[in-house]
This record gives C-alpha cells, sequence and structure tokens, in this order.
C-alpha cells in the first residue's frame, strides 16, 4: 500500500508538471481545501497545477512526515521566487480529503548564519513521538501563548539551533525576539494553538495570531532530544481577508 508521504510527493510534484492526474490522489467528493487562495476540491488543484506550471516552478522535498492519517512536508517551492512552506494533508482510504498549509517568501540567513530550510532530516525516537507531541503542545500553550518566560527552559535548549530568519541561535535570542516586538509593528503573538502533528523527534505545532496589526498563521517545526526543543523551524503568514478568500473553509 502506498504511503501517505509518498501520496503528499505524487500529489505536490503536479506543481513542477501539471499533469492534472496529480489532482487524482485527492477525493473530490470529501475534499475540504484550507488554502484561503485556492478553490475547493481537485479541480481548483487541477486549474492551480496547470497555472503554477507555466512558470517552470520546482518542488524539493527537504523533510516529510506520517502521523496516523496526516502526512506533512517542509518544502522549497522556487515559482518566480523561492518560498517555504509547510503542507499538511488528511487522508482517508488512500486519497487526501483535507488540506492545509504556510507558506513566506524565503529569507535569510538568519542572525547565526541559517537557513530557513536546513539542518537535521533524519526522524528518530519514533517511541517518543506521543511524549514529543505532549512536550511540544505544553511550549506553545504555556510559553509562546502564555508567556511564561520562568518555564522557557524547562522545555527549550539553551542553545537552541534556530532557522527561524529573524531570530538568532538560544533560547534567549528567542525570548527576546517575542518581548522585544510585544508592541512593535511586527510584534509576534501566539493567541491559540490548532493542531499539533509529529512523528518521532519532530513535532509541527500550527498557531493563529498576530504579527503587527494582522490576522497571522504559525506553523513552527521542533525537534526534541531528551525531552528539550533543541532546534526550531518556522514558517510566518497574514491570513488574507475573508472577502479575498476562494473556499469559505478557514485557514485552520
Amino acid at each position: 500500500m502506498t504511503s501517505k508521504k509518498d501520496l503528499l510527493q505524487k500529489l505536490l510534484k503536479g506543481i513542477e508538471t501539471g499533469d492534472p492526474e496529480a489532482a487524482a490522489v485527492v477525493n473530490e467528493a470529501r475534499y475540504v481545501q484550507h488554502n484561503p487562495q485556492t478553490h475547493e476540491g481537485s479541480e481548483g488543484l487541477a486549474a492551480l497545477f496547470a497555472r503554477l506550471s507555466k512558470t517552470n516552478p520546482k518542488v524539493t522535498f527537504v523533510r516529510v512526515f506520517e502521523d496516523g492519517d496526516f502526512a506533512f512536508a517542509h518544502n522549497l517551492y522556487d515559482f518566480d521566487r523561492l518560498r517555504v512552506a509547510f503542507e499538511v494533508f488528511r487522508f482517508e482510504d488512500g486519497l487526501a480529503v483535507e488540506h492545509w498549509d504556510n507558506i513566506q517568501p524565503e529569507r535569510g540567513p538568519n542572525p547565526s548564519g541559517r537557513g530557513m530550510l536546513d539542518g537535521e532530516t533524519g526522524i528518530t525516537d519514533l517511541e517518543r513521538t506521543e511524549a514529543n507531541r505532549a512536550r511540544a503542545r505544553a511550549f506553545v500553550e504555556e510559553v509562546l501563548i502564555g508567556q511564561q518566560r520562568a518555564r522557557l527552559p524547562e522545555y527549550v535548549a539553551a542553545d537552541l539551533i534556530q532557522h527561524d530568519p529573524d531570530i538568532g541561535d538560544g533560547a534567549d535570542a528567542l525570548w527576546a525576539v517575542l518581548q522585544n516586538e510585544a508592541t512593535g509593528p511586527g510584534a509576534r503573538r501566539y493567541d491559540r494553538l490548532h493542531r499539533v502533528l509529529a512523528e518521532g523527534n519532530f513535532v509541527l505545532c500550527m498557531s493563529e495570531g498576530r504579527r503587527g496589526n494582522l490576522p497571522t498563521s504559525y506553523y513552527d517545526l521542533f525537534r526534541l532530544e531528551a525531552d528539550r526543543i533543541v532546534e526550531q523551524w518556522t514558517t510566518v503568514e497574514t491570513i488574507a481577508p475573508k472577502d479575498q478568500w476562494k473556499n469559505n473553509n478557514g485557514k485552520f
């Protein structure tokens, strides 16, 4: 049986080729699209692939994971410019029935010289998937949303490897950015954690908040070792106004 990871990659490779058969991975009758800029159903995907293929795009998979009914990937897209993406699909009976994503232009290197996609890729510690999921969830809820600074050392290694283009390495650098931007035009605020997906030592947290005055989605991928977050990747995307949406399913 084809794995969900393979199905995800088959579907998204259709962006390169424009082949409408790639959309056959989707159950058209049940598909729910959460990208506000994409029409509902596999017909919407086929049209999107056909349009994007004219720009000679490339899709590079850097990390691909599977969690129960879900597959999720950390990608580089080369359209008219480079974009970094997290793609999430839910599957039923071997077909995709729901899709979420979070995409931003590639930037960097960050203050520590790191790119948005480099770093560790190996999936390990499969027996710790649920423990790592719980740790990442607690970190987002207690520290990022709850702003409990004292809890930071419980969850994050002091020498955190950071891939966010705006933040350098270290737990203190992460906290400084969250604090220093608390009232500025680029302020990051986490308000709600919507979903936590995990495989082994990697956990993806899909959160909603604000950046400055704009509704924003934050996708944070964490790598954990011994109950601590030791590496972080992030995409930040402004949520389009509702009158610009091409479907009514919501970002999350």
